[in-house]
Parts: C-alpha cells; sequence; structure tokens
C-alpha cells in the first residue's frame, strides 16, 4: 500500500511515527508532506523519517486561506509523481483537498473540539474521521470514534520508556524535584479571543515555586520575558517526554501537554479558556488533571498539591487504571488502515472490535 502524510505539527510527527515504523517493516510506502513549524522536521529527522518540506505557512484568516492554494499545489505535484492508495492526516485541510482532487481516500484523526477553521477546511473532502471517544464534537456518519488519546500513540508503554538519565542531563541530583511551565503562542486560529496565564501570574508561579525549593523549566513557544530567560529548556524536542514523566508538577497553556502529562503519571494543571474533551475526561472520570479556564486560582492550585504526601504515586495509580481502560492506538490504527475500507463496516457493526487492541 502507498501511503501519502501531511504533518502540520511537532506532536502529529508522534502521532504517526510509529505507525509509519511498523508499516514500513510490513513493506508499506509513505511520502510524507511537512510545514515547516517549530521542531517538526527537527523531529522527522530525529526518527529518521524522509520528508517533503511545505513551507512555514502564513498567519492570519488571510494569510492562512491564501495558503491552502499554495499547499494544495505543492502536495497534488506531489501526489501525481507518487500515486498513492490513500491519504492520512491530523485533520489537514490539504491532505483533504488533494485526495479528493485525485479521486482518492482521505482518513483523518482529530482530538481538537473548537478547530472550527480547520474542520471547515477539512471535513467536507474527508472520507472517514477517527476521534477519541471523550470527543464531543460530532461529525456524522464519517466518523468513528476510539476509546483511546492521540498520545497514547507513541506514551503507550509498548513505545515510551523515558530516560533513567534525564535528571542528570538536567544538571540536577536523581532525587532532586522540579516543575515544568509551558506557554503557547497563541498563533493558532482558535487561539483567536483565547487566553491562559498572564505574564504577572507567569512570574508569580516562579516565585512561589521558587520558596518552595524547586527547580524550574520552561518550554515556550513564544520569546520569554527577560527576567524568566533563565529558566528556559534547553534540550532536544525528542527527550521532552522523559523531562515529562519525571517531573513533580506540570502547569502550562497547552492541552496537548497536559494530557501528556496525564497518560505519564505527572500531576497537571491546563490554564486556557478553551475546553478539550481529553482534558475533560482525565479530569472528571480520573481525576489526573486540573483545568482552570483563567489564572485566578492556579497558585492556590498548585500549592494544595506540593503539600501532599506521596503525590507521584497517587497520581501512577490512577494514571493505571485510565491505562486499562485505553486502546493500543498505533495497533488500532496498523489495522485500521491496512484493512481499509473493510475496517469501518467491520466497526459501524462492532464498535468493540476496537478492544482488541490492547
Amino acid at each position: 500500500m502507498k501511503i501519502m502524510i501531511d504533518i502540520g505539527h511537532p506532536a502529529h510527527v508522534h502521532y504517526f511515527r510509529n505507525f509509519i515504523k511498523i508499516m514500513n517493516e510490513k513493506g508499506h510506502e509513505f511520502f510524507i508532506t511537512a510545514r515547516n513549524k517549530e521542531v517538526t522536521h527537527e523531529l522527522l529527522n530525529y526518527y529518521r523519517i524522509p520528508f517533503k518540506s511545505r513551507g512555514k505557512g502564513r498567519r492570519g484568516y488571510l494569510g492562512k486561506f491564501l495558503y491552502i492554494f499554495e499547499a494544495d499545489y505543492k502536495l497534488l505535484k506531489e501526489a501525481k509523481k507518487f500515486n498513492p492508495d490513500l491519504f492520512l492526516s491530523f485533520g489537514s485541510a490539504y491532505a483533504a483537498q488533494v485526495s479528493k482532487i485525485i479521486g482518492k481516500p482521505h482518513i483523518a484523526f482529530d482530538d481538537t473540539e473548537h478547530a472550527k477553521y480547520e474542520h471547515l477546511m477539512y471535513v467536507p473532502f474527508t472520507d472517514i474521521i477517527l476521534t477519541p471517544s471523550c470527543f464531543w464534537k460530532k461529525f456524522g456518519a464519517k466518523q468513528i470514534f476510539f476509546n483511546g488519546y492521540m498520545e497514547l500513540c507513541y506514551l503507550n508503554k509498548k513505545y515510551f520508556q523515558p530516560d533513567i538519565n534525564i535528571k542528570k542531563k538536567l544538571g540536577l541530583k536523581f532525587d532532586g524535584k522540579y516543575v515544568v511551565l509551558r506557554f503557547v503562542s497563541w498563533g493558532a486560529s482558535h487561539d483567536t479571543g483565547q487566553s491562559g496565564l498572564s505574564d504577572e501570574t507567569k512570574l508569580n508561579l516562579v516565585n512561589f515555586l521558587k520558596s518552595y525549593n524547586y527547580k524550574i523549566f520552561i518550554s515556550s513557544e513564544a520569546d520569554l520575558p527577560e527576567n524568566l530567560e533563565k529558566y528556559k529548556l534547553n534540550i532536544h524536542p525528542a527527550e521532552f517526554h522523559s523531562i515529562l514523566a519525571y517531573a513533580q508538577l506540570y502547569i502550562g497553556e497547552g492541552s496537548t501537554t497536559s494530557s501528556e502529562c496525564s497518560i505519564l503519571g505527572t500531576p497537571n494543571i491546563y490554564v486556557n479558556s478553551l475546553s478539550v474533551g481529553n482534558c475533560k475526561e482525565q479530569e472528571e472520570k480520573y481525576g489526573l488533571c486540573f483545568h482552570l479556564k483563567n489564572d485566578n486560582k492556579v497558585i492556590d492550585i498548585v500549592k494544595e498539591l506540593l503539600i501532599r504526601k506521596n503525590l507521584k504515586d497517587e497520581w501512577n495509580n490512577k494514571r493505571e487504571k485510565m491505562l486499562s481502560d485505553k486502546i493500543d492506538v498505533t495497533a488500532f490504527m496498523v489495522w485500521f488502515v491496512e484493512n481499509y475500507p473493510k475496517s469501518v463496516k467491520i466497526l459501524k457493526e462492532n464498535p468493540d472490535y476496537q478492544f482488541n487492541f490492547r
């Protein structure tokens, strides 16, 4: 089978890298296109996944609209040469539209309910949309739910074990405790009008954590204020999940990183006016996440968490309960694509068939 995948964000590299590895070993062929966004290309090179750049994209609604024609042209040109059997993506408008132009199916994954612009641009041109069971937006007959999270594609224990030497790489002793903060750039279309941590709260958090003698590491998509620059995390992006795994606490504006922490057994506070289904389920069903719509009470919750005894043990127990409920999303993905379109009929008739993939 010949599969064309479009990657638009660093997270998408993680979603598909184990799938690509397994499918390559089975003899399937891939052509990958990738936006030059943040560390996307760096991760693809690190995992030795060949790809073709489709450029950096554009900002703003007008810029994004004009970029559609540019990206579609680039993908169409490559698709005509590669002649894929199907397209696969995480909600890529460009893969969806080009698939329709050349008459090939497009399978999309999605876990971002509030990405209204992206849904408008890819859903009409997509054959099947696979979403987590906690995803609350409905796309009709083309939607199939699976009992898992996208982050399980790479953080399932079968595929990931944290680097036990990561504290040494961070300059910490084996028993050293640290907290990770992450700030987003607020540049995505669905971020318009939304908010998270104010600069004042960011500084107050750092000072509060320092008073508890925690080491602080900050990951930020945007430039940091000068007084926080010294806390910036300087590591290879492939090491980030090991850092999250051994952190005492994570506080941030990104839902993906909060979900990653829940899966890794790290207490986390997601501060963002936007709600997402995975963090909502992880908070309400499993008690693994705290979601705050604004930053008014964030320091109160941090204080309450840090005074708990055996905090990480408590979270690991909750994590094990959550993992026992979920499927192996990568194994499910491999089966679904290899058996498409028969796999659609099987899941429509028997949704529990997915639980064969544990």
